[in-house]
């Protein structure tokens, strides 16, 4: 039986990196002597690669300036992973992950994260088994590029027709479309549910039991 896939994203899906990615970004911004920049600012950039994202978030820095933001919002993440902190899951996940995994899914990940920060993820307990593979923004180009979603189904021998990508912004919804692919938002993350639907996302799951529930619709059809 061909088996679908279902691709996740990481930050605002399945774990809450909503204060670290905040922090992180208010402490790159002093660093230069820039204002604190406001969440609602933050979290429209989350998703997309370091780089472009802070490119995005102080579009007036030069190469050298962004240069040196990008590398202290890095130094500020170091700090903070340095000191123990661990980013947590949102609840539900994990069981979520679980289930499908037991069924018939598989799974796999495309995150805006650097390799290192996929790495770290992979390192929680259970996880290291329940992916077939992980793209991140390092490996080529970012959200909403379909690069990644493609690597994913190479990776797992999908077509678009048997693959759906979960995410909460308006990034992974273009990208899954750009993909061909069947695009699923999730309105617990950094993008509202109106955003992603403006994107293009047909349904935005409310809770995990709901987002399992959308997927299992989604399996029935692919494979009707």
């Amino acid at each position: 039986m061909k088996r679908p896939l279902a691709v996740f994203d990481i930050d605002g899906t399945l774990v809450d990196s909503r204060a670290s990615i905040l922090q992180a970004a208010t402490e790159a911004a002093r660093h230069l002597g820039l204002p604190d920049p406001h969440y609602d600012r933050v979290r429209q950039i989350v998703g997309l690669s370091l780089p472009h994202a802070l490119a995005v978030l102080e579009p007036d820095l030069g190469p050298a300036e962004l240069e040196r933001f990008t590398e202290a919002f890095r130094a500020s993440f170091g700090r903070m992973f340095d000191a123990g902190h661990e980013e947590p899951l949102y609840p539900g996940a994990m069981e979520t992950l679980r289930c499908l995994h037991r069924d018939v899914w598989r799974l796999s990940l495309a995150t805006g994260q650097n390799r290192r920060g996929v790495a770290r993820n992979l390192m929680r307990e259970g996880w290291g088994e329940l992916f077939v593979s992980s793209h991140c923004a390092e490996d080529g180009p970012g959200k909403p590029d379909p690069a990644m979603l493609r690597a994913a189904m190479a990776a797992a021998g999908a077509d678009a027709a048997s693959t759906i990508m979960i995410g909460d912004t308006a990034h992974d919804i273009a990208m899954a479309l750009n993909a061909g692919v069947r695009p699923q938002g999730v309105g617990w993350g950094f993008h509202t549910p109106e955003e992603q639907i403006a994107a293009g996302a047909p349904h935005v799951a409310t809770d995990f039991a709901d987002l399992e529930v959308a997927l299992d619709r989604f399996a029935s059809r692919a494979f009707a």
